[in-house]
C-alpha cells in the first residue's frame, strides 16, 4: 500500500494544450512563454487544476509560467507514449517494425525521465503524475503492454513524491488493467458520451455509469475522470453532426460539472482551447473543437455556463 495520498482534493479541473494555429506537438512548434500566460490568465479564475499530456518543452513552460507569475493553479502532469506493440485492432495505422517499436521504447524511457525531473523541479506545482495516456484501449495507435505499465508506474512511486495515476477509457479498468491498479495510488478514466452516438438526453446517466462501473469494481481506490466533454462541431466523422454543437456542449457541460461538485469528484473537462493541429484538414474535424474557447481564445457560451454553475 502507498504511504502517499491517494486522492486529490476536490476542484475545478480542465485539460489544457495551448498549441495555436501553426503550432503542433508533432512538429515541436511550441506555444511561447507569453502565449501560455496569456492563457493561464484566462483560466486561472475559474479553475484549480491543470491537466498536462506529456513533459514536453510545452508541459516545462506552462510549469515556469506557473512559478514564474505565482498562479494558483496546479498541475497533474502527463508522460507521453509510444507504442511498443503494434495493434491490429486500431481503425487507423498502427503497425509497426521491430526498429521502430525499440526505438519507441526508448523514447519512452527518455520521457519518463523528463517526467521524473520536472515532477521534482515543480514539486510544490505538480500534484499528481499520470504514466500515460490512452495506452491500452483497444483502438489505440500506441499500445503499450499493461507489464509495462506497472513497471513504469513502479519508477515513478520510487523517483517521485507524488501520486501515480493513469488516464485511460473506462472500459480497460473493469479487467485489463486490474494488475496496474494495484500499483497506483488512484485511477483516471476518460468518458465520452458523444464519441458512443449518445445523444444529449442521454449523456450524462452514460458517462455517471460509465465511472460507477469503474468505481464499484475497485471500492478501495479514488477514481477521477480526467477527460469528459462535448465537441462543437463536427463532418460527421464519428459524431453525427446535428449531435455537435455549442448548445449541447453547454448544457452537457453543465449537467457534468453540477454532477461533480455535488458528488465531489475531481473531474478534468477536455478541453480548455480548441486545437487546430489536430485530426483531418477538414475544418469541422471534430478533434479541433472540444475546447470550451475558440482558438482565437474568445469564449463559447459553455464558458458562462459553467461559470455559473460554480458560482
Amino acid at each position: 500500500m502507498s504511504k502517499k495520498h491517494s486522492s486529490l482534493p476536490y476542484g475545478r479541473a480542465i485539460c489544457y494544450s495551448g498549441y495555436r494555429n501553426g503550432q503542433s506537438p508533432v512538429t515541436g512548434a511550441y506555444p511561447s512563454y507569453e502565449q501560455i500566460k496569456e492563457d493561464l490568465l484566462i483560466l486561472e479564475p475559474n479553475w484549480d487544476y491543470l491537466r498536462l499530456y506529456d513533459s514536453s518543452t510545452h508541459a516545462e513552460l506552462v510549469l515556469k509560467v506557473i512559478q514564474d507569475e505565482k498562479l494558483s493553479l496546479r498541475v497533474l502532469l502527463g508522460n507521453d507514449l509510444a507504442a511498443e506493440l503494434s495493434n491490429p485492432n486500431c481503425p487507423w495505422e498502427a503497425q509497426y517494425s521491430l526498429t521502430q517499436l525499440a526505438e519507441n521504447k526508448a523514447y519512452n524511457i527518455r520521457g519518463l525521465l523528463r517526467t521524473i525531473e520536472l515532477s521534482n523541479r515543480f514539486s510544490d506545482i505538480v500534484v499528481a503524475v499520470s504514466i500515460g495516456n490512452e495506452a491500452s484501449v483497444d483502438w489505440t495507435d500506441h499500445l503499450v503492454s499493461v507489464e509495462s505499465l506497472v513497471a513504469y508506474a513502479l519508477i515513478l512511486k520510487e523517483k517521485i513524491p507524488q501520486p501515480i495515476t493513469f488516464c485511460e477509457n473506462y472500459v480497460p479498468w473493469w479487467n485489463k488493467l486490474a494488475p496496474l491498479v494495484e500499483v497506483i495510488d488512484f485511477i483516471s478514466i476518460h468518458t465520452y458520451p458523444v464519441w458512443e452516438y449518445q445523444g444529449l438526453e442521454s449523456a450524462m446517466d452514460y458517462t455517471v455509469s460509465n465511472y460507477t462501473s469503474v468505481a464499484s469494481k475497485y471500492p478501495d481506490k479514488p477514481v477521477i475522470i480526467t477527460e469528459a466533454g462535448w465537441a462543437t462541431k463536427s463532418n460527421g466523422r464519428g459524431i453525427e453532426v446535428n449531435n455537435a454543437s455549442e448548445e449541447h456542449q453547454c448544457e452537457y457541460l453543465r449537467q457534468l460539472v453540477n454532477w461533480a461538485e455535488s458528488e465531489q469528484v475531481l473531474t478534468f473537462v477536455f478541453e480548455a482551447f480548441d486545437e487546430p493541429w489536430k485530426g483531418s484538414e477538414h475544418s469541422d474535424e471534430p478533434e479541433k473543437h472540444w475546447g470550451i474557447y475558440y482558438e482565437s481564445r474568445a469564449e463559447k457560451p459553455a464558458v458562462k455556463t459553467m461559470r455559473l454553475a460554480k458560482g
